[in-house]
């Protein structure tokens, strides 16, 4: 177990009113690795998530690099609970407890020419940006002309989430590799 230490959180918004990023100044997982709990029931070994979800307006909990990413339902206002969950997170950080308990790394996908192609696009293009807003966008398949995709943390039901993945990932995409006719997202 870790000692105690002092933990500095700040708040960033993004573009999803729902989401909120709770961003710690160290890193809270691997470079390259998210994990995303749309429930309680997919936070059994995510210790903090699932007191996250102990809060009764807790919809979604997402961590990656040095952030986690908080979805509330949309009849509570941030101004009534982000001090609340800045709180909890900073002490729970502060306790030395693991925020996740992993037995096996999750595999990477692996494929063919094509798959490799359009998650390296996504991964130099589209992964940076999304972060930077609190979410995730991981690749999941190619098969007749459509790239499918996850789009998770405050990506996740995010109003401007369907423009960004129209306008900008299929534009991106099909502008680069002409077997490309769209992109759809689906749920985790």
């Amino acid at each position: 177990m870790m000692e105690h230490k002092t933990v500095n959180i700040y708040l960033e918004a993004n573009p999803n009113p729902n989401s909120l990023k709770f961003v710690a100044d160290y890193m809270l997982v691997n470079p390259g690795q998210n994990f995303d709990f749309p429930d309680l029931e997919s936070a059994k070994h995510a210790p903090l998530a699932a007191e996250l979800f102990g809060y009764d307006y807790v919809r979604r909990v997402f961590y990656m690099s040095n952030f986690i990413t908080v979805t509330k339902s949309a009849n509570k206002a941030w101004s009534d609970v982000q001090d609340e969950l800045k709180n909890h997170i900073k002490n729970y950080l502060e306790s030395g407890k693991p925020i996740i308990e992993l037995s096996a790394p999750e595999s990477e996908v692996v494929g063919n020419e094509m798959d490799i192609k359009i998650k390296g696009l996504l991964d130099e293009y589209v992964k940076p940006a999304v972060e930077q807003d609190g979410g995730a966008i991981e690749y999941k398949s190619f098969k007749d002309g459509v790239v499918k995709v996850y789009l998770q943390g405050s990506c996740s039901g995010c109003p401007s989430a369907t423009v960004t993945l129209k306008s900008g990932i299929e534009n991106l995409l099909k502008s680069m590799i002409p077997e490309v006719t769209s992109v759809v997202a689906e749920e985790v």
